[in-house]
């Protein structure tokens, strides 16, 4: 054997060591893929899961007391529709999140991950809408609308964040802002409170306003906040490509 097929002997043999060696080191995952495991499966649940739980307390205005109010059945549609519109705008891609060459169990904590971005869709609706009256219908109708045009118009990312944070904000300067200063937040009877703010008074009671502690609002602004945060935070894809 000649001095030149002697060296390309070893170094065949060389490469095929190098290469069983590849094969046998373990394939761990790198930490641009653990911080966004950690990002979709730890982070944005809790996001989420806080928005939930806020969007359905009020304060009580006479003593400040926690109160749980579920969202009606209404609230569960516009969640719904919101889902399709993420979906549609390509803010998260379907595709990529559910996939059969996936593991069963990513795609059920994929699956988890969507449950809860519709919940607390759900709960920003309930924490948005009047709880009762003609203002509720109002609102409601407000809602109907936006989201019925929102369903046949060209979306991207960001065109669907800027939309529903215009939405959000209407609404909630409807409800908190303008409603609440409406409503009579004293304890006097109604005789007293017809002569001291007859407008309120008529306001409260031909809009059936629910009177809430001015700490309502704080929260829910702060809320409303955490699930635009939280969608910005969703990646497109559940892969390592966002």
């Amino acid at each position: 054997m000649t001095d030149d097929e002697t060296t390309r002997s070893e170094s065949l043999v060389e490469a095929a060591g190098d290469s069983l060696a590849r094969e046998k080191k373990p394939s761990g995952m790198s930490e641009a893929e653990r911080r966004r495991c950690v990002r979709l499966y730890a982070v944005l649940p809790i996001i989420f899961l806080l928005v939930t739980l806020f969007g359905g307390m009020r304060f009580a205005a006479a003593d400040h007391s926690f109160l749980f109010l579920p969202p009606p059945l209404i609230c569960l549609i516009f969640g719904a529709v919101t889902i399709f519109l993420i979906f549609r705008a390509r803010l998260i891609e379907f595709e990529s999140w559910f996939d059969e060459q996936h593991p069963l169990l990513q795609n059920a904590a994929n699956a988890g991950v969507i449950l809860v971005i519709f919940a607390a869709s759900v709960q920003v609706y309930n924490l948005l809408l009047p709880e009762r009256g003609l203002a509720s219908w109002v609102v409601t109708a407000l809602f109907i609308w936006t989201l019925w045009n929102d369903i046949f118009v060209d979306f991207d990312q960001k065109k669907l964040l800027r939309s529903l944070a215009g939405l959000f904000a209407i609404a909630f300067v409807t409800k908190y802002l303008v409603l609440a200063n409406l409503a009579v937040k004293n304890d006097a009877n109604w005789l007293q409170r017809m002569i001291e703010n007859p407008g309120k008074e008529a306001a409260t009671w031909f809009l059936d306003l629910p009177v809430y502690s001015p700490a309502t609002g704080y929260l829910q602004f702060f809320t409303i906040l955490l699930f635009l945060f939280g969608l910005f935070l969703t990646p497109r894809t559940a892969g390592s490509r966002n």
